[in-house]
């Protein structure tokens, strides 16, 4: 696989550091340039991270001296200097929409972590195991931005990465008719630690701003189908929703509640799970886990503290399944949320496009 040249949107933020220690000895991607905001712009990265660096490993030497550019007045000059950028930046959403776009027509393709782009139809909102064939919209895309290398790809929400792979492998076999979705959500996902979020220590927070919608809705994205130059969303599973905030580093948790056209036993769930891999397995992807949904058979797994570095923190962790009263059956997921759900997953999709020739 060839070398390619790639810029971080939104470097200093808690997003923008995980990319930098992923993409730090990454096989095929070499970082070339970091760009913030205004206030950031012409420090070197260390002193624009200062003492907002969260992550327990220190700033990559490559990147420390980096100088820190404007996102958005340096478009041009970083689209002439990187074969793509990932970007997960802290603006408004119709700020996002327009930052993103302008990437694009500079002929700079972005992978986002935003949200403010996944529900545009002609933007591939990407699970890389669950609907890579989702990327096939870029050509869509490109003819309405009058493009030719030019697109945007986005991640879909940290919160559904626990539990739309677990049900994800049930699908076709077994229809899932309905589930209902409790997450417990750490505070990485807010971008914060609990040095900034004092408030979530000894505390539960019953809201987080958008997510419950985010959480019903974009899996029927991610399991819709590309019909002429637009992605049409699955009209089921149903599916409810509560969001938490839980005093949690990283990690977070979904307790599921599903039922089936046609109720499978436990072993045949099992069997699924322990069976399913996808494309990134496949093409052994650099930042694609061995085995992605693993199952625990200990009454207490799976805990964020223990398991959500699993496969490098790629990996979707299973446990509790039993059948229910209401449901046809019960079960709790765990899943990084800036691993997985967030930088990892975003890297692994640039892994799939460039595989797929999308950045040459």
């Amino acid at each position: 696989m060839k070398k390619y040249n790639v810029g971080i949107i939104g470097a200093t933020g808690m997003v923008g550091q995980r990319f930098s220690l992923l993409l730090e000895n990454h096989p095929w991607f070499n970082v070339v340039a970091l760009a913030a905001s205004p206030r950031s712009a012409g420090k070197s990265y260390e002193d624009a991270v200062g003492a907002k660096w969260a992550m327990t490993s220190p700033i990559p030497a490559a990147m420390k001296d980096m100088v820190v550019m404007d996102a958005t007045a340096d478009v041009n000059k970083i689209a002439s200097m990187v074969d793509f950028v990932f970007c997960a930046v802290d603006m408004k959403k119709d700020e996002i929409k327009a930052l993103e776009e302008m990437y694009a027509k500079a002929e700079c393709p972005v992978v986002s972590n935003n949200s403010a782009h996944r529900g545009t139809p002609d933007v591939p909102m990407v699970v890389p195991e669950i609907n890579p064939d989702h990327i096939e919209i870029i050509k869509a895309q490109r003819e309405r931005l009058g493009t030719k290398r030019g697109f945007i790809a986005v991640k879909s929400n940290c919160s559904l990465q626990s539990y739309v792979p677990a049900l994800h492998p049930l699908m076709a076999e077994f229809g899932v008719t309905k589930a209902l979705v409790c997450t417990y959500q750490a505070i990485s996902g807010a971008g914060k630690t609990f040095e900034t979020m004092p408030e979530i220590v000894d505390n539960i927070i019953p809201f987080i701003g958008g997510e419950e919608e985010k959480s019903e809705q974009e899996p029927l994205k991610i399991w819709g189908k590309i019909e002429g130059d637009k992605i049409v969303n699955a009209t089921t599973p149903s599916i409810t929703a509560q969001c938490l905030r839980v005093p949690v580093s990283d990690g977070h948790t979904a307790a599921v509640f599903a039922s089936f056209e046609k109720k499978p036993t436990k072993e045949q769930m099992l069997e699924a799970w322990k069976n399913f891999s996808g494309v990134p397995q496949e093409l052994e992807l650099p930042s694609a886990p061995k085995q992605f949904l693993n199952y625990f058979e200990e009454d207490n797994r799976p805990q964020a503290k223990l398991d959500r570095n699993l496969e490098n923190g790629m990996a979707v962790s299973i446990g509790r399944l039993r059948e229910d009263t209401q449901y046809d059956y019960k079960f709790v997921c765990l899943s990084h949320n800036t691993l997985r759900g967030a930088a990892g997953g975003a890297v692994l999709m640039a892994e799939l496009l460039a595989a797929k020739g999308y950045f040459d």
